[in-house]
């Protein structure tokens, strides 16, 4: 391949750098208004910040002083952690099993879990499964529907699929069961499509937002992305008992303060799931 032109790189640059600028603008501007005092909030009439002169935690201070917002966090971190851990287990588990030949009903099984591409369950057939499994303002409610998703289930059957038949038929012949094959041989080998997945998984149910609402009417069972909403549409100086308190700070930036709360913790699993990424590409390098 010929080297590109001095032209072709500087327009590649400028593009990427454009896309950089508008991808980190908007987070900027949640960050810099969240740390707005409320006096630079009336000089910049109540507007957004990018930089403020004097920034200041208060707003933080304020969301995460045991109230509403730091329920619905820990509240969040729960079902995540849970949810995802439970969804790679079955995950896991069912397209391994449908990945190895001669598996009992896997023909019916896998035809199940495509013909869920096309013909996907209601929101009123799923209401009413809920209701009558007695799941109805239960944290369950968050994690059971939503249990296994089809498309990651076939991404996991295709990886397992794609293991070099020598490894599995060697093990078998040193007299290892397929539970066995399954820990020490396919998953060790599958960490990259795992955490893949596994970060899927995690952001939907960090995202959780629609069953929240449709299955939680305890307003104390919900999770960061309703109390967002909350913050944001109803205001900041109507969430709970900080009523009083929030009328002494920008309603900006208690909005903004409770947004980059919701955002943070998923941005921080990015770097610690990156080795992952690198160790199961290495590993699949050398798989063969």
């Amino acid at each position: 391949m010929e080297r590109p032109t001095l032209a072709g790189r500087t327009l590649k640059f400028a593009v990427l750098t454009a896309i950089v600028l508008a991808v980190l603008y908007p987070f900027g501007l949640a960050v810099g208004t969240s740390l707005t005092g409320r006096e630079e909030s009336i000089a910049n009439g109540g507007s957004y910040v990018l930089l403020p002169s004097h920034p200041s935690l208060d707003a933080y201070r304020l969301v995460l002083s045991g109230g509403q917002v730091t329920r619905a966090v820990l509240i969040s971190i729960g079902i995540t952690v849970t949810g995802t851990a439970l969804s790679l287990l079955c995950t896991v588990f069912l397209g391994y099993a449908l990945s190895r030949r001669g598996m009992l009903g896997g023909k019916p099984i896998l035809l199940m879990v495509l013909a869920t591409f096309l013909f996907t369950p209601g929101m009123i057939p799923t209401y009413l499964t809920v209701k009558e499994l007695g799941l109805l303002d239960t944290y369950q409610a968050l994690i059971v529907p939503v249990l296994l998703n089809a498309f990651n289930v076939v991404v996991v059957r295709s990886f397992f699929q794609s293991l070099p038949d020598e490894l599995f038929e060697a093990a078998r012949m040193d007299g290892c069961s397929e539970w066995r094959m399954m820990w020490r041989i396919a998953i060790p080998l599958s960490k990259a499509v795992i955490a893949v997945v596994g970060l899927f998984y995690a952001v939907s149910y960090w995202n959780t937002f629609f069953n929240a609402i449709l299955y939680i009417n305890d307003p104390t069972k919900h999770p960061i992305q309703v109390v967002l909403r909350q913050y944001i549409f109803r205001g900041s100086g109507q969430a709970g008992a900080d009523v009083a308190i929030v009328r002494d700070l920008p309603a900006a930036s208690v909005q903004m303060a409770v947004l980059i709360i919701a955002l943070v913790p998923i941005l921080l699993a990015y770097p610690f799931l990156q080795k992952y990424f690198t160790k199961g590409v290495l590993t699949g390098a050398i798989k063969g």
